[in-house]
Order: C-alpha cells, then structure tokens, then sequence
C-alpha cells in the first residue's frame, strides 16, 4: 500500500518543516481559535516582531496561515484545509501501520497453532 496525498512531495515537505517548530505550532494553534495581526501574535512570544514575522512566513510559504492586509495590519487567518490535506496524509500512514501490525499478528497467531 502506498499513501497517496493529493499534495505535492514539496508541499508535504513545508507543512511538516512548519510545523517542526514549536513555536509556529503554538501560532497556528492560537490563529485558528481566532484571527489576530502580526503584532497580537508577537505579543505572545519572547522574541523580536521580526523573528515571529519569519515565523509567519514560514507557515504562510506552507499555506498553514495567510494573511490579509487591514489598514495598517496584517491579520493571519489559518487554512485549515492544509492542515486537512495533512492530516489525511498521516491518517494514510495510520492505516498503512495498522495493516501491518495486523499482519504481524496474524503470523504471530499462526505461529501459536
């Protein structure tokens, strides 16, 4: 069984690069409670406003988050079809393990006979 996703191996590759850092996990977590500017997501971190720019970045270049442009502020929104698609993907992986397992323990019971 291969797992099959309907991202690309390079769009696979981002979203788990993004998603590696504990601190854009707690981003992405904190922006699908709700939307908040660049700034309001600062504010939580102990880094530059800078640093967490990169941060978004990251996950934006993953399409984890976007942002939209309100007057003066970039609002993040999550994109929680992303993290669908990738949770499809390890859902795949899941199954694909489980079959395994089974397969094992169908020889193992074999073995017992």
């Amino acid at each position: 069984m291969v797992v099959r996703s309907e991202l690309s191996d390079t769009q696979v590759d981002a979203i788990f690069h993004a998603l590696a850092d504990a601190t854009r996990r707690d981003i992405v977590a904190r922006v699908i409670e709700r939307e908040q500017s660049v700034s309001e997501v600062a504010g939580h971190y102990a880094m530059s406003f800078a640093a967490v720019q990169k941060h978004v970045a990251v996950l934006e270049r993953a399409s984890l988050v976007s942002k939209e442009r309100r007057g003066r502020e970039q609002i993040v929104h999550a994109r929680p079809q992303t993290i669908a698609r990738a949770r499809q993907l390890l859902d795949g992986y899941e199954q694909l393990w489980r079959g395994r397992i089974d397969r094992m323990q169908s020889i193992l019971d074999e073995g017992i006979r």
